[in-house]
Parts: structure tokens; C-alpha cells; sequence
């Protein structure tokens, strides 16, 4: 173990009073003397630390439980296996440079020192091969065993013997202590939002979901400046989505441009301008890949919103803006047909983690309250 390597503190029982269980105690004693641990060069132990915006103990947690949950549907006919903090569930303490995650089974045993560790191969889920691998032993001889023959893994090669090295991993050189999360607040009582998610229509029952900013950042230009702008009314159905939120990002994936921004090349002006001049500039080149007419041709695609991976949301100017409809531009793909229903619809369709075309969609067993969130913007956004 290296020298310069301080352990991170670790209130223990403040981690197993968030996580509803008790941890194998030499899991506890490895983090407690060394913090996050890179083992022979090619595992890493994760241990309840955060540090800056690389890497939190909670949000490691919840993540590589869902990714891994989802991953599994690429495997057909397995089914995923159950995840913390499902009774039972698989736990993660840690990962491989082969894209392996590690995790204890915790349906084993009532004694978490007897905990066997699991491995999941993500790989061998996109190539539809079953994932998981239980290697029968707990923590610290599957570590061992690591070292000193090696494991096979869930497509049959194998991973080791490993080098007998130990050493803070690379990218947490500065970890700090953990603290559970803050469990966020709601204006609106949880029962009323889950009723929300199966009756009502509107944005009376969107805001109920995702609850408005206090004060909803449009930028400071006017409405028939943008008009001017762009050389057309907008839909009033999308100023009434804007006057109500805002500027910002909604469930970490969908932005909607700042709408009355106009200086510092910022706003819906300057963006959909320029998105729409890379688009020309691109179907020149390579038509048969850009098929779209772009505003204001006759029925050209306006955008309005883009999602965190690249793609654009916007409308095909079709008739008046009232009738308008939606359409998504993925970044990677072509574009389907336009989507079915006005804005509003829309949005609350998919906060409620119905599937939407081309949208970033929930799982089946995700909860979509847990994700039904909107977070504004202001002066200082790029957008």
C-alpha cells in the first residue's frame, strides 16, 4: 500500500443505518485503513467517500445498481436479478478495468461476513450471454483468489492471477468523508404526486409531478423579439411551458434553451440558428443522412430543446404553430416519424415513465417519482 494513501474516515453506522444493513467487517477493515483501493492493478474496492464531481459514494451505488438492472434485458431469456435496496438485492462494493462490476449477494446469508461476491459482466450482457458469475466465497478470498489463481468469468475466460500490489485508486487521490443524502423535499405530498402519475391531464397535473421554480428564468428579452428573431409566432402551449419553468434541464437529460436570451451568443435565437446552419451545412454534404427541410422551409424543423446527449427537440413547421407537431433529431440515428400528442402531453407522458420515441426512458422497475425532476437555469447557464 502506498504511503502517501490516508485513509478516509467512515461513520460506519451512519452507512449501515442509510443502507438498512450491516457491511462484512473485513470489507469495513480494508476501507477504514486505506480508503478507495486499486488491487493489483485491475480491481477497484469502492468505500463510502466522495470527491468532487468524479465520484460519490450513493449516487455509485444507485447507478451501478440501475445500469446493471438494465443491462440485463440485453440477455433474454435472463431476467435481472433483484438490487439493493430490494430485499435480498445484489450490493456493489466495487469494479474491474474489464467492465466487470462486483457485488455481495445478500440473500446468502443473515451473516454478512459470509456474504459470497458476484460478478456481473456488462459485455457479456450486450453480447446476450447470461451475465452474472457467484464465485461461492466472500470478500476477502475472492480477493485472494484474484491474486493468486485468478477467477473465471461470466464468458468463461478468466481475470488473473493479479499482480500483489495495492494502491489509492487513481482518480480519488483526495477523497473526503461520506454523508448520506439529504432526502430531497417535495412541495407536494408524495401520495398526491403518485396519483398524479396515473390520473390527470394538463399542466395542473405536471406541476403536481415536477414542481415549478419560485421564480422561472426566461432571459430578458421579450416574446415578440424572439418572434422577430426567428420569423415566426411559436407555439402558445410551449410559452405557457416556459412561463411556467423556465430555462432548464428536466430528469438530467432534456434542456430547454433559454427562451428571451439574447446576448453573450446565448438563448433559443442564437442556438436554434446555428443548430439549424450546421444542419444545411451537413445535408450539403451528405444528403441521404439529413433528410429533414430545416426552418424556414416549407415544413422545416425548428428546434427548441436538446437533450444531454446531443439530440434536438423541436417542431416541424407544418400549418400554424397551434398545430405544429414534435419531432426528435437524435444526434446518431435518423429522425422517426413526429411524436404523437402536444408538448404538455408529452412531457407528462414521460415523466410518468411512459416510453417516449427517442427519449431517455425509464426502466420498468424504476420508480418515476424518483426521477420526475426539473432544475432551473439562470444568467449564468450556457443555454
Amino acid at each position: 500500500m502506498s504511503a502517501q494513501a490516508a485513509p478516509v474516515p467512515v461513520d460506519w453506522e451512519a452507512v449501515e443505518a442509510w443502507l438498512g444493513l450491516r457491511l462484512p467487517s473485513d470489507y469495513k477493515e480494508i476501507a477504514t485503513r486505506h480508503g478507495p483501493l486499486e488491487i493489483g492493478e485491475f480491481v477497484c474496492m469502492h468505500v463510502p467517500c466522495v470527491q468532487d464531481e468524479r465520484f460519490d459514494y450513493s449516487s455509485w451505488l444507485k447507478e451501478t445498481h440501475r445500469h446493471c438492472r438494465i443491462v440485463s434485458r440485453h440477455a433474454p431469456p435472463y431476467e435481472p436479478p433483484l438490487f439493493h435496496p430490494m430485499p435480498g438485492g445484489l450490493l456493489a462494493w466495487g469494479t474491474t478495468r474489464s467492465s466487470n462490476e462486483l457485488f455481495w449477494d445478500t440473500s446468502a446469508s443473515g451473516d454478512p461476513d459470509q456474504w459470497p461476491v458476484v460478478m456481473f459482466d456488462l459485455h457479456a450482457a450486450h453480447q446476450k450471454i447470461t451475465p452474472i458469475r457467484h464465485l461461492g466465497t466472500p470478500l476477502s478470498e475472492t480477493l485472494a483468489a484474484l491474486v493468486r489463481t485468478g477467477l473465471e468469468q461470466p464468458q468463461g475466460d478468466r481475470l488473473g492471477p493479479l499482480p500483489p500490489t495495492a494502491r489509492r485508486i487513481a482518480f480519488l487521490p483526495d477523497p473526503r468523508p461520506w454523508t448520506p443524502p439529504v432526502v430531497k423535499q417535495h412541495a407536494v405530498p408524495e401520495p398526491i404526486r403518485r396519483e398524479a402519475l396515473t390520473q390527470g391531464s394538463g399542466m395542473e397535473t405536471l406541476t403536481l409531478l415536477v414542481a415549478p421554480p419560485e421564480r422561472p428564468y426566461l432571459g430578458e428579452g421579450t416574446w415578440q423579439r424572439l418572434f422577430d428573431e426567428l420569423g415566426t409566432r411559436l407555439p402558445a402551449e410551449y410559452i405557457a411551458v416556459m412561463e411556467c419553468y423556465g430555462a432548464g434541464i428536466w430528469s438530467d437529460w432534456l434542456c430547454f434553451f433559454t427562451a428571451l436570451r439574447f446576448a453573450d451568443r446565448r438563448g433559443l435565437a442564437f442556438h436554434a440558428k446555428r443548430s439549424m446552419e450546421n444542419y444545411r451545412m451537413l445535408r450539403a454534404d451528405y444528403p441521404e443522412f439529413h433528410p429533414l427541410a430545416i426552418w424556414p422551409e416549407p415544413g422545416g424543423f425548428l428546434p427548441f430543446a436538446s437533450t444531454t446527449y446531443g439530440d434536438e427537440i423541436g417542431w416541424l413547421t407544418i400549418g400554424e404553430p397551434e398545430g405544429w407537431p414534435l419531432l426528435v433529431n437524435p444526434r446518431q440515428s435518423d429522425p422517426g416519424p413526429p411524436l404523437e400528442g402536444s408538448l404538455v402531453e408529452i412531457l407528462l407522458s414521460w415523466v410518468r415513465g411512459k416510453p417516449i420515441p427517442c427519449f431517455k426512458n425509464l426502466d420498468p422497475l424504476d420508480d418515476p417519482l424518483e426521477f420526475a425532476d426539473f432544475s432551473p437555469w439562470d444568467d449564468d447557464s450556457y443555454y
